[in-house]
């Protein structure tokens, strides 16, 4: 400082929260150069609940988890299942919403608590991305099946005229002769009779694409008006599959059979708890079907108030969730049961997974069942409802981190509408290739690789960061701010949480990759007989490695960013923006006293002039 010279130069470097470029203004302690669009909130608590359950609650539920349980030891695999909820899914489930709510922003702009793990976001959208391609295709399958649904007799059942020689021509037990429903499936919904594989796509199936074209429709308008639209739509849409779950398991406990059908699904094989299969299953299961790493939990919560209690939510839609997953087990099995009964052979042989059970077993099964018309329809109602309200999830994680990273959209209902539409037009676009006749293989490929290693590793680092780089401590205390009153058992809740996150939940997930890459490499790629050519094996591997490759990119970017040595640069990456804290009404006194050491991005230059000297009294130790 020189006091003739009215110079003085000063370098603040400190680690609190700091301020990018673009916010710098040290002048005035409340940054704010411009007013920012008032971000839409859900006009009530359940609209979210129900939201985030319709999310949650999806065809993974009815069609996977059923099928593991009985393959996995029956009732055995509640046991691994529940460990694994209980470590990894709640722990995981409860950050992605705590980091959207405190942060009021979407799976790219919530980074700014730690700008080094902005990647997470990026790969979150490229994961989004993927699953909205392929899954609304189910929901165009969904319609055809539905539309079908309406003839009677059902067109893949044996009172159908056209299936009369092959319902004569079937041996149970002689699985050579094909059934009318995968008849049906494989050449009227799929054409896949007429590709010889991957390389060999074909023609757009038009009945489809017609199908897939009511969806994007139907998606276009559900969230034209953002959660003001799709937050009424999931009062319908998110209860409904309940009703009907409620109704297929009446039903079926008043079928012959249905007893074995459910015990062909709980009996349980104790042994089965030895393999590392059973425990990768349940925790992929628990994994994938609560949504997690996807963007979707992260973008509903941002549009919480700050003080929604997120734990009570966490637990209520954890729980929700897997009890969903375990009772509609009895909605499948009794009705499946009834189908083994009724053809005289093992309940083992008529069971199925994925599209396999959606749309070939138990179809089959339901085409049994008198009035047959009736429950087919209400079936695949409540496939649509279940497929629709996952979509809403997932394209709310892209239109919110692409209008949270472009507010001007946010403000002006018409861009914003033309922006959603090009999203859906673009969309549609792209799943054509998956209602080719070849279409089953590329679906079968995306399915297999965009949530696969890509996805934990999303996850992986998400807890890593946030436990050791954003700091455990700080983030539990961000969810005490939100909370408010935290009694003694909540506070013993978030210790657990604290162990999790820091210990645990890494460790599990460490232990599925290991899992995913070994299996990987050991298995091939195949669909039905088709087994997948090494370079569509590898396509697939670069699907899911875009998707985590975000990470070391954009921290890449992040580091470059800043200034000073290599260590210099990696600690200011990992310090949270003011605006970090700009949603937390009870951050302001901590801001203020963090003024005085904020880290400013460059050098700057006060002048002073002889009246500062003689309005303040200058003591000895000042100058030491």
């Amino acid at each position: 400082m020189h006091s003739n010279g009215h110079t003085a130069t000063k370098h603040h470097d400190a680690n609190p929260p700091r301020q990018p470029q673009s916010e710098a203004q040290p002048s005035s302690p409340a940054p704010a150069p411009d007013t920012p669009v008032p971000r839409e909130q859900w006009g009530g608590k359940y609209e979210f609940l129900l939201s985030c359950i319709g999310y949650c609650v999806g065809l993974g539920n009815v069609w996977r988890f059923p099928y593991l349980c009985y393959r996995n030891g029956g009732g055995v695999f509640l046991i691994p299942y529940f460990i694994m909820l209980l470590f990894t899914g709640v722990p995981l489930f409860l950050m992605e919403l705590s980091l959207g709510q405190y942060g009021a922003a979407g799976p790219i702009t919530v980074w700014k608590c730690c700008p080094l793990l902005k990647g997470i976001g990026i790969g979150m959208l490229c994961v989004s991305t993927l699953v909205c391609l392929y899954y609304n295709v189910i929901i165009a399958w969904t319609f055809y099946y539905l539309g079908s649904s309406f003839q009677s007799p059902l067109p893949w059942s044996c009172d159908a005229p056209a299936n009369a020689a092959l319902c004569g021509n079937i041996t149970y037990g002689n699985r050579s002769h094909q059934s009318p429903t995968e008849v049906f499936w494989n050449e009227r919904v799929l054409g896949v009779v007429n590709s010889k594989g991957l390389h060999d796509p074909g023609p757009v199936r038009w009945p489809l694409a017609l199908c897939l074209l009511a969806a994007w429709i139907i998606i276009f308008l559900c969230m034209l008006k953002g959660i003001r639209s799709s937050g009424k739509v999931v009062y319908v849409t998110a209860t409904f599959p309940y009703f009907v779950l409620i109704v297929l398991i009446i039903k079926g406990a008043t079928l012959e059979g249905s007893l074995q059908g459910v015990a062909f699904y709980l009996t349980p094989e104790w042994s089965r708890l030895a393999s590392a299969q059973v425990w990768n299953d349940a925790a992929s299961q628990v994994f994938y079907s609560l949504g997690i790493g996807v963007g979707g939990l992260l973008s509903m919560a941002s549009y919480n108030k700050f003080d929604n209690n997120v734990i009570r939510d966490t637990l209520v839609i954890t729980v929700g969730n897997c009890c969903t997953s375990f009772f509609a087990g009895f909605a499948i099995f009794s009705i499946l049961g009834h189908m083994a009964w009724k053809k005289g052979v093992p309940v083992g042989e008529v069971a199925d997974s994925g599209p396999g059970l959606a749309f070939v077993a138990y179809p089959e099964a339901l085409a049994l069942l008198p009035g047959s018309v009736f429950w087919s329809i209400l079936f695949f109602l409540m496939l649509f409802m279940l497929g629709i309200d996952t979509l809403f999830g997932n394209m709310e994680g892209i239109t919110t981190a692409v209008l949270d990273e472009f507010p001007q959209l946010r403000g002006n209902m018409k861009h914003k509408t033309m922006f959603l539409g090009a999203l859906c037009f673009v969309f549609y676009l792209l799943g054509l290739l998956l209602i080719t006749d070849g279409g089953i293989y590329w679906f079968t490929l995306i399915d297999s690789f965009s949530t696969s290693f890509g996805l934990i590793i999303i996850a992986l680092f998400m807890c890593i960061g946030m436990s050791f780089f954003y700091g455990i401590n700080q983030f539990c205390q961000d969810i005490l701010d939100m909370i408010g009153h935290c009694p003694k058992w909540c506070s013993k809740v978030l210790c657990y949480f604290k162990a999790c996150w820091v210990v645990i939940t890494p460790f599990l997930l460490l232990f599925i990759l290991t899992y995913i890459f070994i299996e990987m490499y050991n298995t091939s790629l195949h669909y039905g007989s088709y087994v997948y050519p090494f370079w569509g094996k590898a396509l697939g591997v670069c699907i899911g490695a875009t998707c985590c490759l975000q990470i070391p990119i954009w921290a890449t970017v992040a580091i470059c960013k800043e200034s000073g040595t290599l260590a210099e640069r990696f600690q200011k990456s990992i310090q949270p923006l003011n605006s970090w804290r700009a949603n937390n009404p009870n951050s302001s006194a901590r801001s203020e006293e963090q003024l005085e050491s904020e880290r400013v991005e460059t050098a700057f230059t006060v002048t002073l002039t002889d009246m500062d000297f003689t309005a303040m009294t200058w003591e000895a130790g000042s100058y030491a």
